[in-house]
């Protein structure tokens, strides 16, 4: 069962299992933050996001927009992990090896 919690204000539903990559990042964003030592107010000055926003992030709220994680993962050197997304992907290469066999024969 999907609760509220877990929809945003436009609609988008994220499931339970998904949600919890939004909780992973919210984790290593604040452990990022810590060993950085730059305070949610200091977040708040070089990305101008909203602090009541910045605590979202911090809890993995989906309703956050992907812009905003992008800001804050910038302020603290971590963007390029983003980039990692989909690098490999693995499956894409093997569905498309299956369909070029097939066309070989």
């Amino acid at each position: 069962m999907i609760t509220k919690s877990h929809q945003s204000k436009r609609g988008a539903v994220v499931f339970p299992k998904h949600q919890k990559v939004l909780n992973d990042l919210a984790e290593n964003i604040i452990l990022a933050m810590k060993r950085r030592q730059i305070t949610q107010d200091m977040m708040h000055r070089r990305t101008g996001i909203s602090k009541p926003t910045l605590r979202k992030i911090a809890k993995g709220d989906p309703s956050v927009s992907i812009g905003h994680y992008v800001n804050v993962l910038a302020v603290l050197g971590l963007l390029a992990d983003l980039g990692k997304v989909a690098l490999d992907d693995e499956l894409g290469r093997k569905l498309q090896d299956i369909e070029l066999l097939k066309k070989a024969r």
